[in-house]
């Protein structure tokens, strides 16, 4: 509603048609006008409390191409502001303490009120991970996943905690109000009861039974989608997303360009950028970007995921303890559970791993990222890094960029989708030295290892050094080019120039905050700026994380230049050209040799085997047939022949570099 507008007292002819409608008021000096008020178009209108009225000119054609006039009939309207060319109609109870913005449908509706003084759903505590609360997040309007991760892990940082709680309560108090918002262009259809809601520009709701205590983050770039059967209650759904088909939400955050829906639940969690889920219950679950479940009787709980998929029936348990449900999970980035899986919290789960069966021994595989976790014969088996030669891999890191969703211009959470980062490479520098230990004081001889409630088979723990040497290697070549790409150096000194970092931010440690990978360095300044007052304002918080996702790689080439000092026993500062050239050689072997790995690994999908149920009604050469028709050729698959390019493209990067150094004089 434009609030610039001038409105007037009500004409007594003007009082007279709106009579003459069968329109009522107790007191008709409470209802003001725009000049272009047209009163026929109210009809069986209650209006009490003080009300303005923009002007009814426009028409409103629905989906099925049905076109009626702009305005309000058989309604009771109670203490509102409404826009020009609103359609209200057919509402059972009453409209109440509302402000309502131009071009606004509501048609079909029981009760939309605001009772008292409400914060929209800002400043409810969440009880994630923790069934107890003792890790609650009090969600806001803005909650990245970000400052949620640090809200609820970092409690030993209790002074920087308290004062991010102060300002998302500072923050919900300045927005609570005893009336509520419709936003422009917003279409609120069929609804039963909407309650102590604010609601976006250019949402849509349709059919929901109950809305209660919660803000809808809608935009004009990016409208929030409410359908059929929804009840939700203390909530926040951010711009983009989709909750709809009977889901059930009780204390949650929705974050941007997530889908919710089929009957899913969930309750006290927190959902950030893209998520998906659809039949089966969420209980106390942070789920990071890209968390997905798509299956019945999946049941996530008291865990944090992101770019992760739960198969179908997977499970987990908090339920060993006397004390209270205090125990958590986590399974690091990337990771998935097969059909069925099954892990007894508390566990660790390393990045990019795959679980699958049932796992009842707490497991921890952090160090050890990129593995298969594998039951056999009630035994937890460790295939360590094999995820890094499986196509599938390669296929997820392709599609999480490509399934962003969020269009709304304001992106909250900062997601960096590299697959390899200073983040997972540190987890192989743990894992390979940790195999290389096992086997050093086990024996090389062994069949198979025992570390942490887990088997390591002799030959698993073997590829499994080489696989990881391999993406180190790849990485520390990946960032060494990137430093050096289009420059010209003439002498080694200039070459040593370069390779020396701008700063020493970025060396030690990293962390995955949910989507944002960065130094601790920089994760525990940022705490203490918060801490000493130079981050004082809750917008702040946002842009601090946007500063740490923006000088990722900045930060990456510190970390990497002191780990590839510490492979090659030398400093850059000694660097030759020489020394370049056996780097990205060993690089341009490595890359090349996973690719050939996830060729043959991708040839396996097109083998016999998988033609198994193709070509139902005939022989081998109409199973090769239906096969290609439904799968395509070996060589024509996109991912097939993006490695193929990789191979080539990498070769020719590898090639151009070492060109570049052997011109390079003394």
């Amino acid at each position: 509603m434009d609030l610039e507008n001038k409105f007037r007292a009500l004409a007594a002819n003007e009082i007279g048609i709106l009579e003459s409608n069968n329109c009522s008021c107790d007191d008709w000096s409470r209802v003001a006008v725009s000049d272009n008020f047209d009163p026929s178009r109210c009809r069986n209108v209650v209006f009490t409390g003080d009300i303005r009225l923009g002007s009814f000119t426009k028409t409103h054609t629905d989906e099925s191409g049905v076109t009626v006039k702009c305005g309000i009939q058989n309604a009771h309207i109670h203490n509102c502001d409404i826009g020009s060319d609103v359609l209200i109609t057919n509402i059972g109870d009453y409209i109440a303490n509302y402000t309502i913005g131009n071009d606004v449908v509501i048609k079909n509706c029981g009760k939309i009120c605001t009772e008292g003084v409400t914060s929209f759903g800002n400043g409810t505590k969440v009880a994630v991970l923790n069934e107890s609360g003792a890790r609650s997040v009090r969600i806001w309007d803005k909650l990245t996943a970000h400052q949620a991760y640090i809200i609820a892990l970092y409690r030993h940082r209790y002074k920087a905690i308290r004062i991010i709680e102060e300002m998302v309560t500072a923050y919900s108090q300045s927005i609570s109000s005893s009336r509520g918002t419709i936003g422009a262009g917003s279409q609120i259809l069929s609804c039963r009861n909407i309650r102590n809601v604010r609601i976006g520009p250019h949402s849509k709701i349709n059919g929901a039974i109950n809305l209660d205590e919660g803000s809808i983050n809608s935009c004009i770039e990016d409208p929030v989608l409410i359908g059929p059967g929804v009840i939700m209650e203390h909530f926040i759904v951010c711009s983009g997303s989709m909750i709809t088909e009977s889901t059930l939400v009780d204390k949650c955050f929705i974050g941007q360009g997530c889908v919710l829906g089929k009957h899913y639940s969930a309750e006290n969690s927190l959902f950030f950028a893209n998520c998906g889920g659809y039949h089966g219950e969420a209980c106390s679950i942070f789920a990071g970007p890209y968390t997905v479940t798509h299956h019945k009787s999946t049941l996530l709980i008291a865990g944090i995921f992101s770019f992760m998929n739960a198969g179908s029936g997977s499970n987990q348990s908090n339920h060993m303890y006397k004390l209270g449900p205090i125990h958590q999970g986590i399974m690091e980035r990337g990771s998935k559970t097969t059909s069925d899986s099954y892990v007894l919290w508390p566990a660790r789960i390393g990045p990019y791993t795959l679980v699958m069966g049932r796992h009842y021994k707490n497991m921890d595989t952090s160090s050890l990222p990129f593995s298969y976790l594998i039951e056999s014969n009630d035994e937890s088996i460790l295939v360590p890094g094999v995820n890094l030669r499986s196509v599938g891999t390669i296929r997820d890191a392709q599609k999480w960029p490509v399934r962003d969703k969020r269009m709304d211009p304001e992106k909250l959470d900062q997601v960096n989708f590299n697959l390899l980062s200073p983040y997972t490479i540190r987890k192989m520098f743990e894992g390979r030295d940790l195999l290389r230990n096992i086997r050093s004081v086990s024996g090389s001889v062994s069949s198979s290892y025992a570390y942490n409630s887990m088997i390591i088979k002799g030959r698993s723990l073997e590829k499994g050094i080489q696989l990881y040497q391999m993406g180190i290697n790849k990485f520390l070549g990946n960032s060494l080019i990137k430093r050096l790409e289009k420059t010209e150096f003439r002498t080694n000194d200039e070459l040593r120039k370069r390779l020396v970092p701008e700063q020493e931010l970025g060396r030690g440690e990293w962390v995955d905050l949910a989507g944002l990978i960065a130094p601790t360095q920089a994760v525990s300044a940022f705490l203490d700026d918060i801490e000493t007052g130079r981050i004082s304002r809750i917008d702040e918080l946002t842009d601090a994380f946007r500063n740490m996702h923006s000088s990722y790689y900045k930060w990456e080439w510190a970390w990497a230049c002191e780990r590839i000092e510490a492979e090659e026993g030398k400093s850059v500062n000694d660097f030759t050209a020489e020394d370049i050239i056996r780097i990205v050689e060993k690089w341009k072997k490595s890359v090349i040799d996973l690719d050939k790995m996830l060729y043959e690994d991708a040839r396996k999908e097109f083998t016999l085997s998988s033609m198994t149920g193709f070509g139902i009604d005939g022989g081998e050469e109409i199973k090769k047939l239906d096969f290609e028709q439904v799968r395509g050729a070996f060589e024509s698959n996109g991912v097939v022949a993006a490695i193929q390019d990789h191979i080539e493209q990498k070769t020719s990067l590898g090639n151009e570099l070492i060109e570049r150094m052997m011109k390079i004089g003394s």
